[in-house]
């Protein structure tokens, strides 16, 4: 089965709790509730996304109607008046991890298996004219997952006869987004005073490895010889510190490459490194597009993850590579209308507790024998793709998901 992403929009970051309704979206055109022109329009709707064709008069509106559904960030269902589902937009298919092909013309019942406040609303509106509106539902979508939502149920006549229009609003993806943001200026006040600290650390340690050259070109005695020659590795080894702290000092190389490339090289390397007792699993969405990226440094991202989840399994456990797509997902101030998302996803013990906010800070680790550098890199070069990594963990499973924009990003 194909599953889809989260969908998050920064259009809704300060909206109201009220649904963006298609009814509304018609008032805003002048159109009166149950008149002919809302039926023109629901039946666009429904031909756009059931790939009806329309009427040579109406072809413009049915055009509009499919840009409207594919562009909207509330989840939009569109059900018949026996309760069997006729359309639903992207939003929806990525709420809900289904996709319209497997779900259309199924029942209520069906789509919102063990949601009865769901249903309850989707009937009270099929019984009345009024809207009717549920809020902070605890809704079970994809994965199992329960968020909190809030649900609009809305009678129409249309010109197919009379339908019901169900919307949701993620009421989490609120603070999902305020938590991004935090994430991302944290990590760029991180960068800056790693890049001020490294630049500080530069210079004295230039000057300490030519002095201990120069003094080791004056030495004849090889028992000395082998003092300056600590010096200067040790200096060679601070200096390579520096620079993987610092990260790359050039732009990325972005050519359209496809993840599957990527995180297939990645799997082969973990599984070479990994003992017998990981198991490294795929689980790939082969719908997913080709992003605009730099595929080496790509790579190496993902490749930190993966070694990270490695580690921390200790050579026992379930490692698994996973991609999906994401639509209309905020990444700091920027609505994308495509990411991919590449979830690395370990049975480990979890992140330690007071760690999960600066787990991609430099130097922060949770192993006695840990950099604390991968992590930061990682999002680092991320983030030079217009993109972003979040963690989600628990006793038993560790979620990191690296989320890159498929279009191009200045």
């Amino acid at each position: 089965m194909v599953h889809t992403a989260a969908s998050r929009c920064c259009r809704t970051r300060y909206a109201s709790h009220h649904s963006l309704a298609i009814s509304q979206f018609l008032q805003g055109l002048n159109v009166s509730p149950h008149g002919s022109t809302e039926r023109k329009w629901v039946g666009a709707i429904l031909a756009a996304q059931n790939g009806m064709k329309a009427e040579t008069q109406h072809a413009p509106l049915v055009h509009l109607a499919a840009t409207v559904m594919e562009n909207m960030s509330t989840a939009v269902l569109v059900f018949d008046e026996d309760m069997h589902l006729q359309a639903l937009n992207p939003a929806a298919e990525a709420l809900f991890g289904l996709s319209s092909r497997q779900v259309s013309g199924r029942t209520a019942d069906e789509v919102f298996t063990g949601d009865e406040r769901a249903l309850r609303v989707l009937q009270r509106a099929a019984g009345g004219q009024s809207p009717m509106t549920e809020r902070d539902l605890g809704l079970r979508v994809r994965n199992g997952e329960v968020i909190s939502a809030d649900c609009t149920a809305t009678s129409i006549n249309g010109s197919q006869g009379r339908v019901l229009l169900m919307e949701f609003v993620e009421q989490d993806r609120h603070k999902r987004i305020t938590y991004e943001e935090q994430l991302r200026a944290q990590n760029e006040a991180a960068r800056e005073m790693v890049r001020g600290l490294a630049h500080e650390i530069r210079n004295p340690l230039g000057g300490l490895r030519g002095a201990a050259q120069l003094l080791e070109r004056e030495l004849t005695e090889d028992g000395l010889r082998e003092y300056t020659g600590v010096i200067i590795r040790e200096a060679d080894r601070l200096q390579n510190l520096l620079d993987r702290m610092v990260g790359p000092r050039s732009l990325p190389k972005r050519t359209w490459v496809n993840i599957h490339e990527l995180t297939e090289r990645v799997r082969v390397l973990i599984e070479s490194e990994a003992g017998s007792g990981v198991r490294v699993e795929r689980d790939y969405d082969p719908s997913l597009p080709e992003v605009y990226a730099d595929a080496d440094l790509l790579t190496q991202a993902i490749l930190n993850v993966a070694r990270n989840a490695l580690q921390v399994l200790e050579g026992d456990g379930h490692l698994l590579l996973r991609t999906r797509i994401g639509r209309q997902f905020t990444i700091g101030n920027r609505c994308h209308r495509l990411v991919a998302r590449i979830d690395v996803v370990d049975d480990g013990p979890g992140v330690p507790d007071g760690m999960l906010e600066t787990i991609f800070y430099p130097m922060v680790t949770g192993r006695a024998e840990g950099t604390g550098l991968g992590l930061p890199i990682a999002q680092s070069l991320v983030g030079l793709h217009g993109g972003l990594i979040e963690c989600a963990s628990s006793q038993a499973k560790t979620t990191f998901s690296i989320f890159v924009p498929v279009e191009e990003v200045a």
